[in-house]
């Protein structure tokens, strides 16, 4: 199952912490301040979950699939995930 953003809304309001409204502002603010902040080219990190890293990618050469034709692919930038040592040996079962 995927933890939506529903789910996880319900989930925090479930704990009796926060109304339902409050849930759904606290999720949304926390969200909006990680975009602005991968936006902006910072690094985000979450101690015992995480780090957010944006990358810059340079121009590459590619193919299309369907045609074959050679193409050239623009620099972007794109952001990757890099589990906290704690995170990772939960995930692995042992933590």
């Amino acid at each position: 199952m995927t933890l939506t953003k529903a789910e996880l809304v319900n989930r925090i309001y479930g704990k009796n912490l926060l109304s339902k409204a409050e849930a759904v502002r606290a999720v949304e603010a926390t969200l909006e301040l990680i975009k602005s902040t991968l936006e902006n080219g910072e690094d985000v990190l979450i101690s015992g979950f995480g780090k957010f890293v944006v990358k810059d990618k340079k121009a590459r050469r590619g193919r299309n699939p369907q045609t074959g034709e050679d193409l050239i692919l623009a620099p972007r930038r794109v952001v990757t995930f890099r589990p906290s040592g704690v995170l990772r040996k939960k995930i692995n079962g042992r933590g």
